[in-house]
Formats: structure tokens, sequence, C-alpha cells
């Protein structure tokens, strides 16, 4: 790497000379102006006001405009010959800890590289006592024509230096603050906490700069001839948040399904019946409707067990049938045998009738033949 500056560190008493370079480099992309009728070059001449011509860049030197107008010129040796004690030195004017500087502050990026083999020894002194005390090194020093201020601190092995404004020139941040005085709720501030942890930490090393690849993409289609492919046309009214609650629900979860945490999606149940452990009877040509599952025998005394009781109950159905037929037989014998001994009794109801029917109608029969007999009995006294 070219150095831009060479010097040395004051650190007390100790001098170690030191090589500054370039520690960021730019990888923006450069356009040139153009003649946009024919695409000739625009260029810049530098001419001198009094003579009307242009000059050489070793002809060019440096001035200062008075309030009147008038210009002072400043020749590098006037620079040079400055009494400040960081002309040609990064003078350390104190150690403190880190959070003490404001990044507000951070301007460009050096290393400092050991200039020699005689500066390795101090060079390493310093970097290691940086590291033991986990502290950086606040220091003045003069580059291209003005003093400015610096941090020192430790980046793997080399001594990094980084520009630093003065305060003076890091303006308040009042004016950028919100004028509208506003309350933020505690649920707000709880889903941008889920928020934050959602999205997590990232490696610096995976960005990059996705407008500038996208600006090479378009300068090769242009110079291969192929058409450019326009980009989709931003959404009306972007950067309007409407409601803050549903935008942090709904960036909480998009956070998440690009992280591939968001959860499996709702798939629609499915409800598998209980299968009975027998299988239903068949009762009248319909299928037994009962849910209740019927044991099944465990050994040969229940299954004998059953079958008396189906025996018994068997029985007990065929004696009661016998026993209602045979009265009913004689119930039509009594019947039919009266009726044929008088005339004037009515037909018994016969077949079907109850015992008791049958009795009812006897006991009538046998009261009516009683007078029939006493006057017969009269007619032959007389």
């Amino acid at each position: 790497m070219r150095s831009i500056w060479n010097g040395a560190i004051s650190f007390g008493l100790v001098s170690i000379p030191i090589k500054l370079v370039n520690a960021t480099e730019s990888h923006s992309i450069s356009f040139r102006q153009i003649h946009l009728e024919d695409g000739g070059r625009i260029r810049y001449r530098k001419f001198c006001e009094l003579e009307e011509k242009e000059v050489a860049s070793a002809e060019i030197g440096k001035g200062y405009e008075a309030a009147d107008g008038a210009i002072i010129p400043i020749a590098e040796e006037d620079l040079a010959s400055l009494p400040i004690p960081t002309a040609r030195t990064i003078e350390i004017v104190a150690f403190v800890p880190a959070d003490r500087i404001d990044p507000l502050q951070m301007d460009a990026a050096y290393y400092l590289s050991a200039n020699g083999v005689p500066a390795a020894k101090p060079y390493t002194l310093l970097r290691e006592a940086l590291k033991r005390n986990k502290k950086v090194a606040i220091a003045k020093f003069a580059l291209r024509g003005r003093e400015r201020l610096g941090m020192l601190r430790v980046v793997d092995d080399v001594i990094a230096m980084h520009g630093l404004l003065w305060p003076d020139e890091v303006r308040a941040p009042e004016e950028a603050a919100p004028e509208t005085q506003v309350t933020v709720r505690e649920a707000e501030l709880d889903l941008a906490d889920a928020l934050m942890d959602t999205l997590g930490e990232v490696d610096m090393e995976s960005l990059h700069d996705d407008y500038r690849s996208a600006v090479e993409e378009m300068i090769e289609a242009k110079a291969s001839g192929e058409g450019v492919v326009e980009a989709p046309a931003a959404p009306e009214g972007g950067g309007k948040v409407i409601d803050l609650m549903a935008a942090l629900k709904s960036s909480v979860k998009a956070a998440k399904e690009a992280r591939g945490d968001a959860a499996a999606p709702e798939r629609e149940a499915k409800v598998t019946p209980l299968k009975s452990r027998t299988a239903p009877k068949e009762i009248g040509g319909k299928k037994s409707t009962s849910t209740k599952a019927k044991p099944a025998a465990s050994g040969s005394g229940t299954a004998r067990k059953t079958t008396a009781r189906k025996s018994a109950a068997s029985s007990r159905t065929t004696a009661a049938d016998k026993a209602s037929t045979s009265k009913a037989s004689t119930s039509r014998a009594g019947t039919s045998s009266k009726a044929g001994t008088s005339s004037r009794a009515g037909t018994s109801k016969a077949s079907g009738s109850k015992a008791g029917a049958s009795k009812a109608a006897a006991k009538k029969t046998t009261a009516k033949k009683s007078p029939a007999k006493k006057t017969a009995s009269r007619r032959r006294a007389s």
C-alpha cells in the first residue's frame, strides 16, 4: 500500500517512525460528464483570469482570499515552517476508554505501519499496551494543510487511526428531533424488542452494495446491446405508517419467515372415529346403533352359564303358552255343552275368550235354568 504521509508517533519520550496509509477504499462507480448531442467528454480547463489563458498544474499554487477580495499567496514552505509540533508527528495526548468517543466524530480511517526495523519494538510496545488496558489513544496530527484530531486503536496486529472531527464541528442533535411530543406504549416497545430479537445479528462480511451491482449489470447490458430491465415502480405513499402495531406485527412475521423460524402452516384437522371392539349385530334387518361394546366370553364356564339362562327363559315362556292354550280349550268345551241344554241360553263367545269371561257366561246360564225346573214340577203336582 502506498503511504500518504510519513512521520512519527510521539509516545511520551518514545518516538515511533511510521507511515500513514489509507485503511479504506471506495468502490463507487464514477461517471464522466459528456455532451448529450455527440457524446463528447466535458473537461474542466484551468484558466488565469488576468491572462485569460489555460495554465499547467505546475504553475498553480495556493492563496487565501481576504474579506476585501484580495488574494494572499501561501507557499508550501510557509505551511511547513509553522510552529506546531504536529507538523510531522502524531502526538498522543491521552488514553481513554473506547466508549468515550462519539461515533459521530469519526472520519477517515488509516493504518499506521512501522517505518523500518528500529520502529518494530516501540510499535509493538504501544500496540500491546493498548490491548491490555482496553483503551484508545487520542492524538493530534497535521495532514493536508491543517491540524486534525485522531483516535488510535488496535485492529488485529496493526495500530489503526481514525480521523476525528473537532467537537465544535459536530452539530447539536436537538434540531433534528421530532417537534411533536408522543407517547410510546409498552406493547409497542415489546413488539419492537421482538423485531430486534428476530433480526438478531449479521455477519458484516456478508453485506454488499446492491446498488453498485445493479449499475454494473446495467452497464454490461448496454455495452452488449441488450435491453435494460426496468425496476418495478415504488409503491405510492412509501414510509407512511398508518397502524404502528400492525406494521410491527407484520415486520416480526416477515423477519421470522425470512429466517425460516416461522411456525408450520396450519393444517385441517382430521377426526378418526374410535372403533368398537365388537361388530354391530343385525336386529330385525337393521344394524344396532348401540355404541357400547359387549365383552366377549372369557371362558367355557361363562358360555355354559349364558346357555343355561337362555334355556330357563325359553322353558318358562313355553309353559306359560301351554297353560293359556289349555284354559282356552276348557272354556270352549263348557260353553258348547251348556248351549245344547237350553235354547234360551245365548251362545257363548267361544274361541279366543278369556277364562274369566267363560265363567261369567256359565253362571248366567245356570241362573236361568233354575226357574224353568220349578215351573215344570208345579204342573206335575196339580
